[in-house]
């Protein structure tokens, strides 16, 4: 029987599929009245300001996006977002076109602002659906001090079906969380290094049953278990290592008692091919950001950005992930 070639095999197998897609219909984003205020903290930033700030950042952000040249974007951007959008736009430079994932529509559903009067801070925003009808996008902006301006730090796309936590109405405010924050099922920090661990072993983690399913997990899963079939085929091996990144976090507490966490994550993604092959980019993505002569291992380093609502202790429920986004930054041979 002829057999075909590893690269072959692996780029038929992920070419639609590498950045992980997301449903179009998202769950609901419930709003909640706004509760009887005594003297609690209020927030500094109004909703016209937040819109402000919003539109101004999504301007620049589209300017670089139509001349598909990240340069600029750092006015823009920081933390996981500005790596995955330069990432973004340089595929697009080698590519042609910008991936449909990277629209993020004007138009908001609810906005979540800060009663912190310190700094750092951070506005979680959910806009509506796309033009085209992708799901929604959790924004997170963030100030470093007072003397900087607000940035996107991270986005992700709300999962199909998935039902949000609730917030307090943005005219007074929420207030943010912290890595350690107790009352809750687990703290946040212990919610993403084990939802790392989950996504690196499966089923097979400790932690597996602290989460409820989720449409990312399983996407992974899928991808994982159909790569690994034709890499059995040609006696080739593949690993992923998912690993939390230091003070890249931000967490707001919800109505309820728990906290929504948005966190990185970065994963390592090393194919070896067997039979004296080469392993070669398995996506136009990879292919675009690899630059180097192919050798018999390939690595790809990947950035997750996971939403985790985590809820309080009391609640007898499961940490869930309620969006993710996903984007490979660097490809080379080893």
């Amino acid at each position: 029987m002829t057999r075909r070639p590893l690269s072959i095999l692996v780029a038929g197998l992920l070419a639609a599929g590498m950045a992980v897609s997301f449903g179009a219909c998202e769950g609901t984003v419930p709003q909640v009245s706004a509760p009887t205020s005594d003297g609690s903290p209020t927030p500094d930033l109004s909703e016209a300001q937040e819109e402000t700030i919003r539109t101004d950042l999504l301007k620049t952000i589209e300017d670089c996006n139509s001349q598909k040249d990240p340069t600029g974007l750092e006015q823009a951007m920081t933390g996981p977002e500005l790596q995955i959008r330069t990432s973004e736009l340089l595929v697009a430079q080698k590519t042609g076109k910008l991936d449909a994932k990277t629209a993020i529509p004007t138009d908001i559903s609810q906005t979540v602002i800060p009663t912190d009067s310190g700094w750092p801070r951070s506005v979680f925003t959910i806009t509506e659906t796309t033009e085209d009808q992708q799901s929604k996008r959790l924004l997170v902006f963030t100030q470093g001090d007072a003397r900087e301006n607000y940035k996107l730090w991270g986005l992700t796309r709300l999962f199909q079906g998935v039902s949000m936590p609730k917030f307090t109405v943005p005219q007074i405010g929420s207030a943010m969380g912290h890595e350690e924050d107790a009352g809750l099922v687990m703290t946040p920090k212990e919610a993403v290094a084990r939802y790392a661990d989950v996504l690196q072993n499966g089923d097979q983690s400790q932690y597996a049953g602290d989460f409820d399913g989720d449409y990312f997990r399983e996407e992974l899963a899928k991808l994982s278990a159909t790569v690994q079939e034709g890499m059995e085929r040609n006696k080739g091996t593949q690993s992923q290592t998912f690993s939390p990144v230091e003070g890249q976090m931000q967490i707001m507490r919800t109505a309820d008692g728990g906290d929504l966490v948005v966190a990185q994550i970065d994963s390592v993604w090393t194919r070896t091919a067997g039979e004296g092959r080469e392993s070669q980019p398995a996506s136009d993505a990879e292919k675009a950001l690899f630059d180097g002569k192919a050798t018999s291992t390939m690595k790809a380093t990947y950035v997750n950005v996971i939403a985790l609502y985590v809820p309080s202790e009391k609640s007898g429920l499961k940490v869930t992930a309620v969006g993710a986004e996903r984007q490979v930054v660097k490809v080379e041979a080893v």
